[in-house]
């Protein structure tokens, strides 16, 4: 069975596109093409088609890819019945709409009242106050760290071994 497919031509980053006639059996990049009906550049969108050997073809029974059968709809070459067109009002599902920015819930704004000056002198007033009573409760915070429930107990064994 014959179809009519695009063959990709051009160097890397910069397709171009053959429209051929090709033995289903083999793949486009084989080289085995019946006839070369047009080409296609994507990049500039322009499109070349033999119009009546497209549709001498179409007749004998040649089946278009879904893309070329879009091109031959663009360049307004008529087409059998029996080809199927792509519909052109899918509309497609949204898969985790709860992830969608837009169903977010928005974030609260706080605003933030500006430091004045004067509390700023108060907090170095009161660390120099507060720096040598924390020395003091440093060393016993240790001791008491430093014992722990096991260390207790063997400490309660061995005055009363001795």
């Amino acid at each position: 069975m014959l179809t009519i497919r695009m063959q990709r031509t051009g160097r890397k980053g910069l397709a171009n596109f053959r429209v051929v006639v090709q033995d289903s059996k083999f793949s486009p990049t084989s080289g085995r093409v019946v006839t070369q009906l047009g080409h296609y550049n994507p990049h500039t969108k322009e499109t070349v088609l033999d119009k009546e050997e497209t549709e001498k073809y179409l007749k004998n029974g040649a089946q278009p890819s879904p893309r070329v059968v879009k091109l031959l709809e663009e360049q307004k070459v008529k087409l059998p019945e029996w080809v199927e067109k792509s519909a052109t009002d899918k509309k497609r599902a949204i898969r985790n709409p709860e992830k969608l920015r837009k169903n977010q819930p928005k974030e609260e704004v706080v605003e933030e009242a500006p430091a004045e000056e004067p509390m700023a002198e108060a907090p170095e007033a009161t660390e120099e106050a507060t720096a040598p009573e924390a020395e003091e409760k440093a060393p016993e915070a240790t001791e008491e760290v430093s014992e722990t429930p096991a260390e207790k107990s063997a400490e309660e064994e061995k005055p009363a071994e001795a």
